[in-house]
């Protein structure tokens, strides 16, 4: 009883107080900045470039660009910010209130209403071995690129906006300036090659290291500081401007323009891709730049090993000058197909240079698991860095990792003495915002691919060589033959946690063309036995699109009696599958990354010598290939430029190749594009 009387009181009192918590709904809730609340989109700025829908983990968003509609399921979005973090026109946001309670699973649709843009006339089509002449239409005026300072125009990628081309921002994460910048580096790359060529100097190798390295920091997810490529184009122009000409009649433009950075972007909005106004010449011209972007890579590689081929260079220089005459379609296509013999070029070369370095890629089984220590994960293609790496680790107590494209270096015997190179972490480089933030040490970047950082992992991310991105700490090159400084990274690493292990087990790697060759005997027997009876090469780069899952799909169904030959990231799509063994031998064979593409070519090759036919195209070989940027564009190249055929290219074919180009290539070399995961299997299976 008496419980009940203190219980009373408490009411009582209660009734002439004020409540305990603010009550809602008789208040408003109150929500604190940081909170994930919901994504809501401004249509106003919405260009519905479908980027979000691309980036959206859980498949929530929606777009229909030709219906004008945009839509997200409020049910599958899981307020992971991604969509919001990459939306190019930034009509995507994050507000800190929740949507209110439904009762029926509904999407919230908005219509979007582009803004139009005045038609353009169409291009005059290529006529067969005549010159094409272009359209004299005004560029654009320095005035009018002052005012629009976001105008841009890449295809280079993939990923390139709705297929066509990125005006806004890069699909990559490179901003407009950065973008024109880009194209600016790359038109006095031209005026180096004209004064050269005129100088009969093409086979400098001080300027042609010059070209190698400023092509290689324009490809895709290399460079996105603009303090870096500005600083290359000064330098071109100081190179440029000290090369002695026999005749200064009649230079082009591109070798005589000089201008302080302020003007740059004006100049840059001028001389970029959509200056040439013709669509087919304006098609051939990227497709070789693209193809000498991709060699450019590989070259640095091999120059950073001490190995250098001034034939490279001089192949180099032909072709960006090329881009500066009136030529024919039948010299335009001759010297793409001759920029893919340099690209064999480069690639065998690079492939000397690793291998005598640092040894054949043998078998290896490496482990994707982690260790205890605290680590430094290691991305890109130096072999160099990640050799000076090991070396200044060795005993320090801190584990290495590769990531992504630095795979292939636990297969090569000089790097496989290092206990504490631990293994492989993570999967293809476009899963970096993720794994980089679970993996809790220090990253270091040698190459591409590069994401732009989140902020939780920016200050653990240091670049070096000609990767570059502002506020992202970098490592010096090295002086003389000193070994580049690492120390900074390693002190870093001591203060980290270990790597959180996001997955468990082994990949099975080093089936380059020295190991596969070991096995020639093996695999040519189990070809006459009928228990293989084809060899899909699919090699080539991953990245975002959803459309991806092809490869998987594919690499899953092909019949048991088929063997995978694999170089590059495409491979992170079913490299963890289990595929199983044709008498021993693995149905996978990675031969390394994209860099190590040269053994896809010394294996087919050898296959052609073995099985005495008279070209590649008679062996049971067919080629499904992914693309994402510019080596892949080279690797291309060096394929058609060894006449090989009926080759599948996708998720999607270039934006860059204009419809009359994609004929001359079907007409000439059967090219495809990927398409029904059954069909294109059963056709593969015919040899078509």
């Amino acid at each position: 009883m008496s419980d009940i009387l203190k219980f009373s009181k408490t009411i009582i009192s209660s009734l002439f107080k004020s409540p305990a918590c603010e009550m809602y709904p008789v208040k408003p809730a109150r929500f604190y900045d940081g909170t994930r609340g919901s994504i809501v989109n401004d249509a106003s700025k919405c260009t519905l470039c479908t980027l979000c829908a691309k980036k959206c983990p859980t498949g929530a968003i929606k777009v229909d660009r030709a219906g004008g509609k945009w839509e997200i399921n409020p049910f599958k979005c899981i307020l992971c910010n991604e969509c919001a973090h990459f939306c190019p026109p930034k009509s995507l946001t994050m507000i800190n209130q929740y949507n209110a309670i439904a009762v029926k699973m509904d999407v919230i649709s908005m219509d979007v209403e582009l803004k139009k843009k005045p038609a353009k006339k169409a291009a005059p089509a290529a006529a067969a071995a005549a010159p094409i002449a272009e359209k004299v239409e005004p560029a654009p005026t320095k005035a009018a690129a002052k005012k629009d300072k976001s105008a841009m125009f890449c295809y280079q990628c993939q990923e390139t906006a709705k297929n066509t081309g990125c005006t806004i921002a890069g699909a990559c994460g490179k901003k407009a300036d950065t973008a024109n910048l880009q194209d600016l580096l790359i038109y006095i790359l031209k005026g180096i090659a004209v004064a050269a060529d005129n100088a009969g100097i093409a086979d400098d190798k001080k300027i042609g290291k010059f070209i190698i390295d400023s092509l290689f920091l324009t490809v895709t997810n290399v460079n996105f500081d603009n303090a870096d490529i500005e600083k290359y184009i000064i330098e071109a122009i100081k190179v440029r401007d000290s090369i002695k000409v026999k005749s200064a009649k009649n230079l082009p433009d591109c070798a005589t323009w000089t201008g302080k950075p302020a003007e740059f972007q004006a100049k840059a909005v001028e001389v970029g891709v959509l200056s040439t106004k013709n669509e087919d010449v304006r098609s051939l011209r990227e497709l070789l730049v693209y193809g000498l972007k991709g060699i450019a890579a590989y070259a640095h590689h091999a120059e950073v090993l001490g190995k250098v081929d001034t034939a490279i260079y001089q192949s180099a220089i032909e072709g960006l000058v090329s881009t500066t005459k009136d030529l024919t379609v039948d010299e335009m296509v001759g010297l793409v197909l001759k920029t893919g013999g340099s690209a064999v070029t480069t690639m065998a070369l690079l492939d000397t240079a690793n291998t005598e370095a640092y040894g054949h890629p043998e078998l290896t089984k490496v482990n994707i698991g982690v260790g205890k220590n605290p680590g430094i994960l290691i991305s890109g293609h130096d072999l160099k860095d990640i050799d000076e790496l090991l070396k200044q680790t060795e005993g320090s107590g801190v584990d290495i990792y590769t990531h992504s494209e630095m795979l292939s270096a636990n297969s090569y015997p000089a790097f496989k003495k290092y206990k504490h190179l631990v293994g492989n972490y993570g999967n293809a480089w476009w899963q970096q915002d993720k794994e980089f933030e679970s993996f809790n040490g220090p990253i270091l970047m040698t190459t591409n691919c590069l994401v732009p950082p989140k902020d939780s992992y920016k200050d653990r991310l240091f670049t070096t060589g000609t990767v570059g991105f502002k506020d992202i700490k970098h490592i010096a090159d090295r002086v003389g033959k000193k070994p580049k400084d690492f120390s900074e990274i390693i002190k870093l690493a001591k203060t980290c946690k270990p790597p959180v292990e996001i997955e468990k087990g082994e990949l099975v790697a080093g089936f380059a063309h020295n190991q596969v060759l070991a096995l020639a005997d093996k695999v040519v027997a189990a070809v006459k036995s009928g228990a293989i009876k084809r060899f899909i090469v699919m090699g080539g780069c991953d990245a975002r699109h959803k459309t991806r899952s092809y490869f998987t799909d594919v690499a899953k169904k092909l019949p048991k009696d088929t063997i995978i030959l694999t170089a590059g990231c495409a491979k992170f799509r079913y490299n963890k599958e289990e595929l199983g063994d044709i008498g021993g031998i693995p149905r996978v064979l990675d031969a390394g990354q994209c860099n190590d593409c040269y053994s896809l070519v010394v294996i087919a090759l050898k296959l052609q010598e073995v099985f005495k036919v008279e070209h590649v195209n008679d062996l049971p070989l067919s080629f499904d290939i992914a693309w994402y940027e510019q080596k892949a564009v080279t690797v291309l190249l060096a394929l058609l430029h060894l006449g090989v055929k009926d080759i599948r290219l996708g998720p999607s074919l270039p934006a860059f190749l204009s419809p009359n180009v994609v004929k001359v290539l079907v007409e000439n070399f059967n090219i495809k594009p990927t398409g029904d995961v059954k069909a294109d299997i059963e056709a593969m299976m015919a040899g078509k």
